[in-house]
């Protein structure tokens, strides 16, 4: 069976950004103002750099798209570089003193150059924007089914927010999350992950942070327990690794359940016939440690995904480095850079998080067109449903 997937090409400061999406039905209307809003989130949060200031990133349709609407063929997206100066050697010179943290040594090594340029333009995250498009995307569709990706900025350093998204409350977190400045619900979280931005733009220093997102309306099912590739909590964890600067990524509860008993970890199972009707088909659990996800499929509760950002490699400081074309010590190059783009990466997880469940979702239900998947969604259900009644 076909999977939904998407390829991107584009160097930070080249033309365009461009994402290459295979697997879409025909027939899915497109909410072009969201998919450009998520896009204009991606760009904003506090902490942000002066390329922010430069682009307004919109996408535009080149094929697989009429009239905003897909036609079930690939569809291309190109999100314009207003930025492009890729072959201007003054704006865009070679860059011989590598960051620590960043691909450039890797790089230089991996293609046996002395020039980190064409690797940190591929690596950077400039190519977020055509996978937040592409999520956005996938979003649409989901929506029809009343699947929604929600997430936000959890902390940073030594600071993390109790927040607790519900089915109920997480469109009221959702309204408070767009009032922050760094994209968190919490006001007192929110305000001392401004005060780290500003010490550490003082220090020409970076901030990393925390991320988290739910989904909600998810039916069980999505992935698979008979092949590893095609468990849904792998997939996650690896689009979420994909994102840049990301270093770690937990499922539910993560890392906590190798402190805790089984009996403590793993959530009971309830049924209400009273419930049948919910996305959950009656089944409910007290507790999600498990983030929604078991033996790899949707189980019906809540997806909940948490991810680890790392503070940006490039630091106005600089670091201790050494010059690839004399092999001393330097210290590493500086492009200009965001003191923390942790608000735009929980934007670009958000989207990347939506993607994979569309994804899982369009192997489980499958068709040509919307009409065809609608009608696979609906079988499914009432059958379902009859399984706790015969």
């Amino acid at each position: 069976m076909a999977r939904l997937t998407c390829r991107t090409a584009g160097e930070s400061h080249g033309p365009a950004s461009i994402a290459l999406i295979e697997g879409f039905p025909a027939d899915l209307m497109l909410d072009i103002h969201f998919i450009n809003t998520q896009l204009k989130r991606r760009q904003g949060g506090y902490g942000r750099g002066g390329r922010q200031k430069i682009e307004s990133d919109e996408v535009e349709f080149l094929a697989g798209v009429r009239n905003g609407v897909t036609t079930g063929a690939p569809i291309v997206v190109q999100i314009i570089n207003k930025d492009s100066r890729l072959n201007d050697a003054e704006a865009t010179p070679p860059v011989h003193r590598p960051r620590p943290g960043h691909a450039d040594l890797a790089g230089a090594l991996k293609w046996l150059t002395n020039d980190c340029r064409n690797t940190l333009e591929r690596a950077s995250a400039r190519e977020t924007a055509a996978r937040t498009a592409a999520g956005a995307i996938a979003r649409c569709l989901l929506r029809e089914f009343n699947i929604h990706a929600f997430g936000f900025v959890s902390g940073a350093m030594d600071i993390k927010a109790n927040i607790s998204p519900t089915v109920d409350n997480w469109e009221k977190l959702l309204e408070a999350r767009d009032d922050s400045a760094v994209y968190c619900p919490d006001d007192v979280t929110c305000k001392a992950i401004i005060e780290h931005i500003r010490n550490a733009k003082v220090d020409k220093d970076t901030v990393g942070g925390f991320c988290e997102v739910h989904v909600f309306g998810c039916p069980p099912g999505l992935g698979s327990c008979v092949a590893w590739q095609d468990k849904l909590d792998s997939r996650l964890a690896g689009a979420v690794m994909g994102i840049q600067a990301f270093k770690a990524v937990e499922i539910g509860i993560g890392k906590t359940c190798g402190t805790l008993r089984g009996s403590q970890v793993h959530d009971p199972i309830e049924y209400s016939e009273e419930n049948i009707a919910q996305t959950n088909l009656g089944y409910d659990r007290p507790t999600n440690h498990a983030g929604g996800i078991e033996g790899g499929m949707t189980n019906g509760m809540p997806i909940v995904v948490h991810g680890t950002m790392k503070p940006i490699a490039t630091l106005l400081q600089g670091m201790d480095s050494v010059d690839l074309k004399t092999g001393k010590p330097s210290r590493s190059d500086y492009e200009r850079s965001d003191v923390c783009a942790l608000p735009a990466a929980s934007v670009v997880m958000e989207n990347a998080v939506g993607f994979e469940i569309a994804s899982a979702f369009l192997e489980t239900f499958s068709g040509a067109t919307m009409a065809m998947i609608h009608a696979s969604h609906s079988a499914y259900t009432e059958l379902a449903r009859k399984i706790s009644s015969t």
